[in-house]
């Protein structure tokens, strides 16, 4: 037996070729809308087999299960329950802008309830949708064999209004997906007849009429550059929004009031994801969510806290839920049996053209038809003429057959009159019947010029396509539900709406370590009870609101920005969290200042000046943190050698550092003093200028003073001197400076610490951590070359290594 009928083919190949089959057949009979009548083959079967049945909006209702079984037995060899869904969609108002089908029952709810089973609800077709199937029996449409060659269905159904644009469309299938938003049925009939008349009418012409999309739920579509772009190519995007208001309450309350939600969003999961928001704290100010929809209509109410910020909580609510949603159109749909991306234009002109053909085929239909009876007409008014001749012959025949041979051979009636000769109930044969078929012949031949008129000239043929529009539009448009504005508005959320206001303490280290906490757990505790180690020391601690904004600047050039509500709230007595934990820091890099503003828009100005002898001035616009501040730290002054830190960090508005003056202090005990203009303003990538022209020494210090001003020197032999900043001269930026010590041929006095006297007493600390309190009082001024008065031994006491200010409180 031989098998010459087997192919070998590769996976690939037969793969490949099915696929593309299957995919075909998804496409053009499954997913897309033909653009002609905005229909999918299973929603045209659905209406197609209900008006069969007779299962119209002028008969009571009947039973869903029945409507199923039937396009299932006849049209669509597909599951009961695709089919149902396709049939509970079409009567959802909320889904479609006017529903093809009127549902009895439940079917369905905007909160994603699933409808009623089909053998509970009862449905018909609703009025409108008799203007999709009307004239349907006048070969009007193109007919084919439904699966099993047993009837016909319609390829496309008469749709006497744009469907496609009207109720809209959403489907996915192979490599293709659609999204057609609803119309307005006035708005768009008015494009169609405005098109009929001017073929060349511009999309701006045409947006005369249709503005935009009109959802069934309302809302509010922002962004006409995006309609207009949809209605151009067939894509483009808008932002919908819900319809809200504030509402005022008793208690000095306020409420927000949702009265329309976007299209196709849930309600419920809205309304439970508002609520989520207020349970995890994420908004600070909602009170309480409640769903108070009822038959009246949609109302959501978000209750308020008092004194809440209700515009920034909506603004809130548009950007983090379903109140606001991005709506994408794809308008994809059958054109000529090909998916097709369609604008608005191509829309109605394919929908002109299908009306065009399914009018004039109406209008053949009907000359056929009257052509047909006005031939039996003129043959009735003939026999009736000639009526006793007529009766005579019929008797003299053997039959009927005979009869209508007979009348055929002497009279010259044609067969179909014979016929209908023949046929004539008697009553029919008195006298006043010929003038009814006179008066009827003359109708007739009317009608017959009419059509005529009508299929000769394509104007005639648009008349007769604008008229039934226009009475259609008068039947049943309704007022417009979806209001469109022009622009998108932008959402600025402020941190206000998201932070709960309160005062707290907030704490920066020497070491890195940040906390802030309640000011009941900061005065629970016992002075000097914050937490740090003994060695460790706070650089910055004040009170601060969470709205504030925390800058914390290191000796290696780099800042770190916290929002005060961000950093971790902790009880005063613990340590807190290092900064390593979230954005790493060197291992020999310390916390030299931190500063607290309640804006980051301030003018106010930063000094910068390194050891190795670079300066600048930067604005504090210039450090705003970047999306990356939680985790990496910013630059605000590039080093330019691996060994070279901050030694100063100054910041004030431009009015208080418009005459203040730089004075450096080098180890080799140099100083030098000139104006603070000297220094340029740089941003925050910046290296700055020369400071001062060190050679091979290094800077202790650099002061920010004026000339009424001392400062106060420690030597590396435990020496300590005081100096008014007017002995050294004033010069320029960059010198080498003058001796500020006497300078000694054994052991020179080498300057290790240097600050600006603002207080009345120091305490000085020594690398065996040793504390000595210097009262500037008990100390004369020095002049240049003096090297002031020993305050500490360094063998026994070890070497100075920095030095605070003492408060009255800690001295006691």
């Amino acid at each position: 037996m031989a098998h010459n009928n087997i192919q070998e083919l590769s996976l690939e190949a037969v793969m490949g070729e099915r696929f593309g089959r299957y995919s075909k057949y998804i496409i053009q009979e499954r997913a897309l809308p033909d653009i002609r009548d905005g229909l999918k083959p299973v929603q045209r079967r659905i209406l197609f087999a209900m008006n069969e049945d007779g299962n119209t909006f002028d008969k009571p209702f009947r039973k869903s299960a029945k409507a199923v079984g039937n396009v299932m037995g006849n049209f669509h060899p597909h599951g009961d329950s695709s089919i149902y869904e396709a049939m509970v969609r079409l009567s959802q108002n909320w889904k479609l802008r006017d529903p093809l089908i009127e549902m009895h029952g439940n079917n369905g709810s905007m909160d994603g309830d699933p409808p009623a089973a089909m053998r509970y609800t009862e449905a018909r077709l609703a009025e409108i949708a008799g203007e999709m199937l009307k004239d349907i029996e006048k070969d009007t449409v193109e007919m084919v064999l439904n699966f099993d060659d047993t009837e016909y269905e319609p390829t496309v159904l008469p749709a006497r209004f744009p469907n496609l644009l009207v109720n809209g469309a959403t489907g996915i299938s192979a490599g293709y997906a659609t999204e057609i938003p609803t119309h307005n049925l006035g708005e768009t009939v008015a494009a169609t007849i405005h098109l009929l008349e001017h073929p060349q009418a511009s999309l701006d012409d045409l947006m005369q009429f249709v503005k935009g999309p009109d959802f069934p739920t309302g809302g509010i579509l922002q962004g006409l550059d995006g309609i207009k772009q949809a209605y151009q190519t067939g894509r483009g995007r808008s932002i919908l929004r819900a319809k809200t208001e504030i509402e005022a309450i008793r208690g000095g309350k306020e409420q927000i009031v949702i009265t329309e939600i976007p299209y196709e969003v849930n309600k419920s999961l809205l309304v439970k994801r508002i609520d989520e928001l207020r349970l995890l704290k994420k908004v600070e100010g909602l009170a309480e969510v409640r769903d108070e929809s009822d038959r009246e209509g949609l109302r959501i109410v978000v209750e308020l806290k008092k004194n809440a910020n209700a515009q920034g909580i909506l603004n809130y609510l548009f950007k983090n839920t379903d109140l606001q949603i991005s709506y994408n159109f794809n308008m994809v749909a059958i054109n000529n049996k090909r998916p097709e991306h369609v604008g608005l234009k191509t829309i109605l002109e394919a929908y002109i053209k299908h009306q065009r053909e399914v009018t004039s085929k109406r209008t053949q239909y009907d000359l056929a038809k009257a052509k047909k009876r006005q031939h039996i007409v003129a043959g009735l008014i003939k026999a009736l003429s000639i009526l006793d001749q007529v009766i005579k012959t019929i008797r003299a025949s053997k039959n009927k057959g005979d009869a209508k041979a007979n009348l055929i051979a002497n009279f010259a009636f044609s067969e179909a009159q014979a016929e209908a000769i023949v046929s004539l109930q008697l009553y029919r044969l008195t006298n006043t019947d010929v003038t009814a078929l006179e008066k009827e012949a003359a109708d007739l031949a009317q009608k017959i010029a009419r059509y005529e008129k009508i299929l000769a000239s394509q104007k005639e043929l648009d008349k007769v396509i604008k008229k039934e529009l226009t009475a259609l539009a008068k039947k049943y448009a309704s007022p417009r539900l979806t209001e469109i504005q022009a622009e998108i508005e932008t959402i600025q959320v402020d941190t206000e709406v998201t932070v709960a206001q309160e005062e707290v303490m907030v704490l920066v280290s020497h070491d890195g370590y940040v906390k802030r906490s309640s000011l009941r757990s900061f005065n629970a505790s016992g002075d000097g009870e914050n937490g740090l180690k003994d060695e460790d020391y706070p650089v910055l601690q004040q009170t601060a609101n969470t709205l504030d904004h925390l800058l914390i600047f290191t000796n290696k050039g780099h800042l770190i920005y916290r929002p005060v509500h961000e950093i971790s709230e902790e009880r005063w007595k613990d340590t807190g969290e290092h900064l390593s934990q979230t954005v790493g820091l060197g291992p020999d890099e310390i916390v030299l200042k931190a500063y607290i503003f309640n804006t980051l828009e301030t003018e106010g100005l930063f000094v910068f000046a390194t050891k190795n002898g670079f300066i600048k001035q930067t604005p504090l616009s210039d450090l705003k943190p970047g999306r990356t501040y939680k985790s990496r730290a910013a630059s605000f002054m590039k080093l330019k050698q691996a060994d070279d830190e901050l030694i100063l960090i100054a910041y004030g508005s431009q009015a208080e550092l418009a005459n203040k003056e730089v004075f450096c202090v080098t180890y080799g005990a140099y100083g030098l003093r000139y104006d603070l203009s000297e220094v340029p303003v740089n941003g925050a990538k910046a290296a700055g200028v020369k400071c001062m022209d060190l050679r091979d020494d290094y800077l202790t210090s650099v002061i920010l003073t004026d000339e009424k001003q001392a400062v106060a020197l420690v030597t590396n032999r435990g020496a300590f001197k005081k100096m008014k900043v007017s002995e050294v001269a004033k010069t320029t930026r960059a010198r080498r400076g003058v001796q500020i010590m006497r300078e000694l041929k054994r052991n020179p006095h080498r300057i290790v610490l240097a600050r600006i006297i603002t207080e009345d007493k120091v305490q000085l600390i020594t690398d065996h951590q040793e504390e000595i309190t210097i009262s500037y009082a008990a100390h004369s001024f020095g002049d240049r070359y003096s090297n002031g008065a020993y305050i500490l031994d360094i063998d026994s006491q070890g070497l100075p290594l920095t030095w605070q200010p003492l408060s009255e409180a800690k001295e006691e």
